[in-house]
């Protein structure tokens, strides 16, 4: 279908801001960008309420990790969802994803423990992955204190997020646990590939572009990284069985779309319980947008549904 009338609205009104492509300045000054289109994007916008939000620092390998936490009540014993936001590995914070995990606190019922992994390029692969898996094993060894139940425990992220979700549930699966009873990949990033029909077909144009997406792997990667790696493209990982179910969202107007849709499809292969959906129209980074694009909002209701089904199961 053509593009969504809303997600051309946002596309104008980025364009009004008037800021360089993604991947042409230096980190530091698209950083820069980055928070302020999202400050831009967030004018007026009043954020859900939530029964309790606080941040703290939990250890890690490269240093300390700051993580906020969400609570959508007081009950005892919630299941618990760890959050990697996007920005292809080198932009993004947790004031970032702030919207998208209080909607999912909320939607799901769950404790989100949104975490602030360390970026590239100061912080090159695996450098993420492994904050990433070090907060899950935090949150299974402290769920007590939490609050939360360790038997329920899923990860999720949108772009280079989900890659970072999907990545923990393999070394969840390799290295003895901790245990993961779902996965909410959002566009991930799944392979170090640029040569497939979405990369041809969006290559410019709609948020994430071909050429920014390589500027984001050349400095998570840097010059003597090998994104072959399973842990750095999952999608690479000969076998996928015997990892959590899955729900996979991307969006039609997205150089990341058909990668995703390959990572559902060969957890399907593996017997995984995987449902993916596209959302026709959409562009790549529309699951943050919920004050602007309905599709988002229903994007957002169908990851708090499924991370319910896989706390109730």
């Amino acid at each position: 279908m053509p593009l969504h009338p809303q997600a051309k609205m946002v596309l104008d009104q980025m364009a009004a801001l008037g800021q360089p492509p993604l991947g042409t300045l230096s980190p530091a000054e698209t950083r820069k960008n980055s928070k302020a289109r999202q400050q831009a994007q967030r004018t007026g916008v009043t954020p859900p309420p939530v029964h309790e939000v606080s941040d703290r620092t939990i250890p890690g390998p490269g240093g300390p990790i700051a993580v906020r936490i969400y609570r959508p009540t007081a009950a005892p014993a919630l299941p618990v969802l760890l959050w990697f936001h996007g920005g292809g590995w080198v932009l993004g914070d947790l004031d970032g994803s702030d919207l998208t995990c209080r909607a999912l606190a909320n939607g799901a019922g769950c404790i989100v423990v949104s975490v602030d992994y360390r970026l590239a390029p100061e912080s090159r692969f695996p450098a993420a992955a492994d904050d990433a898996y070090a907060a899950t094993q935090w949150v299974a060894g402290h769920a007590a204190e939490l609050g939360a139940d360790a038997r329920r425990i899923a990860v999720g992220g949108d772009s280079a997020g989900g890659n970072l979700a999907a990545v923990v549930t393999l070394m969840a699966r390799d290295r003895g646990g901790p245990a993961i009873v779902h996965q909410a990949l959002v566009y991930p990033v799944t392979n170090y590939s640029f040569d497939t029909a979405s990369y041809r077909e969006n290559a410019e144009g709609y948020v994430l572009s071909k050429a920014s997406m390589q500027w984001f792997w050349d400095h998570y990667l840097g010059p003597d990284g090998d994104g072959r790696q399973p842990y750095a493209s999952p999608l690479r990982a000969p076998d996928l069985s015997r990892l959590p179910s899955a729900l996979v969202i991307t969006a039609e107007f997205d150089p990341l779309r058909d990668e995703g849709e390959a990572f559902a499809r060969r957890l399907q292969a593996a017997g995984v319980a995987a449902v993916c959906t596209r959302y026709d129209g959409m562009i790549h980074g529309f699951f943050g947008m919920s004050a602007m694009l309905d599709d988002a909002k229903r994007a957002l209701a169908q990851a708090a549904q499924s991370l319910r089904a896989a706390f109730a199961r």
